[in-house]
């Protein structure tokens, strides 16, 4: 199992070289070319997630981004040390108020990730969350000299 770790200061310049470096690395493991792109926008929205919850908490901890070649899937998995509240169920007669933004802009970027990609798990804690994505890799092509 062979593991790519790249680390960047939550700034959101930083969220392209992050695309890049996945798109690479999932080439490199096989990914289908097809799906390329899709991994490349996955990518995007976890990072840009992540870096809007770290700048939004004042966290200077780096964004982390695990890009993981198994045997039969690759797999990325986005981290970040914001606090996640847990979420409280709502009884059915209480009143909301108006929506926070941040909480809609968030779960429009989950959505977009589970959009793009079939297999998704999403965690996160007091100390932190993490987005966890895999893809199907197809074995190189024998060469024979």
């Amino acid at each position: 199992m062979a593991t790519v770790e790249l680390r960047f200061s939550a700034l959101p310049e930083h969220v392209r070289t992050a695309r890049l470096v996945a798109a690479a690395v999932a080439r490199r493991a096989g990914v289908d070319e097809a799906v390329l792109d899709e991994v490349r926008l996955a990518v995007g929205e976890a990072c840009t997630r992540a870096v809007g919850l770290h700048q939004h908490g004042g966290i200077s901890a780096p964004v982390k981004v695990l890009l993981i070649e198994e045997e039969k899937q690759f797999s990325i998995e986005v981290g970040d040390e914001a606090p996640h509240a847990p979420v409280r169920a709502r009884s059915a007669g209480e009143v909301l108020g108006d929506p926070d933004v941040e909480t809609e802009e968030d779960e429009m970027g989950l959505a977009v990730i589970s959009g793009l990609v079939d297999d998704v798990e999403v965690s996160a804690g007091e100390s932190g969350g993490s987005i966890r994505m895999r893809w199907p890799t197809t074995p190189p092509a024998a060469t024979f000299t």
